[in-house]
């Protein structure tokens, strides 16, 4: 069995940049085990998998195109909600399957999903937003980050708020530490330290087996309302300082982020599957 792999770099201005995500279009859906191990095999952040989904009823984004189940998994676990990935399953589709479409609808565990492309060639998500609630600074995670915490929020993720851009660039913390924690992930973030940038932050998924993401848009969707709630602002851009690096530029829409980014393709194969 012959499945196409692409692999793109999502959140990112040019080649080498942002977050890089396996997409593999397929015929129908594998066993869970086999999805996990195929993961594993490319080895990065985040492989999404698509299928077309059988009609439910719901609205069709456009003339003769299908909604597309979707699927994304780490090299350890299946999750529930991925932006990098999406973004560049996205710009699979638009480019190689769905030229002429300007939107794109997805059946996921996070519920139905919609990404729009612009005339210049922008990719917007439509996810749900998600605000963060405060909670205790757990003296355990600050000396696992290595750093001055002031405050601390959960959502999804654990999400710890430092000082300054610098300090956030400079964290090198105890993965073996937030790996043992019973959360998706922790977010550490700072006010932005140069123009353009309202916050900044990193992330940090060991329990996922993702020991740094370099650019997590399902974070941003936890991080805009937070900085929103600081600022008054309801459009932000925001910088994840990965060694990598990428941009995610943020709309938030009463319980809705929008989340836009570009995408370059570094990738095109094909996987050779046992029947």
């Amino acid at each position: 069995m012959r499945i196409p792999l692409v692999q793109v770099d999502a959140f990112a201005e040019s080649l080498f940049e942002g977050n890089p995500a396996a997409v593999m279009l397929l015929e129908h859906w594998f066993p869970d085990a086999v999805l996990q191990q195929l993961a594993l095999e490319n080895n990065l952040s985040e492989t999404a998998f698509l299928v077309v989904h059988d009609a439910d009823g719901g609205p069709a984004p456009g003339p003769g195109l299908p909604v597309y189940e979707l699927r994304w998994f780490t090299p350890a676990t299946e999750v529930d909600l991925c932006g990098h990935a999406t973004l560049g399953a996205s710009s699979y589709l638009f480019d190689d399957v769905h030229p002429d479409a300007d939107t794109l609808q997805f059946s996921t565990r996070s519920g139905r999903l919609t990404v729009k492309r612009s005339a210049e060639g922008l990719l917007t998500m439509d996810f749900p937003a998600e605000t963060p609630t405060p909670v205790e600074v757990d003296p355990l995670i600050a000396d696992a980050l290595g750093a001055e915490v002031l405050e601390a929020h959960r959502a999804t993720d654990l999400i710890y708020t430092v000082e300054n851009a610098e300090t956030v660039r400079g964290l090198a913390p105890d993965l073996a530490v937030l790996a043992s924690l019973p959360v998706r992930g922790v977010a550490v973030t700072a006010p932005g330290d140069s123009a353009g940038f309202d916050f900044v932050s990193r992330w940090f998924g060991a329990q996922a087996g993702v020991p740094e993401d370099p650019v997590t848009g399902s974070a941003h969707c936890q991080l805009a309302p937070l900085w929103a709630a600081r600022s008054g602002k309801s459009e932000m851009t925001a910088r994840q300082m990965s060694a990598r690096g990428g941009t995610v530029v943020i709309r938030l829409r009463e319980e809705r982020a929008l989340l836009s980014g570009r995408c370059v393709r570094y990738l095109e194969g094909t996987v050779l599957l046992s029947e």
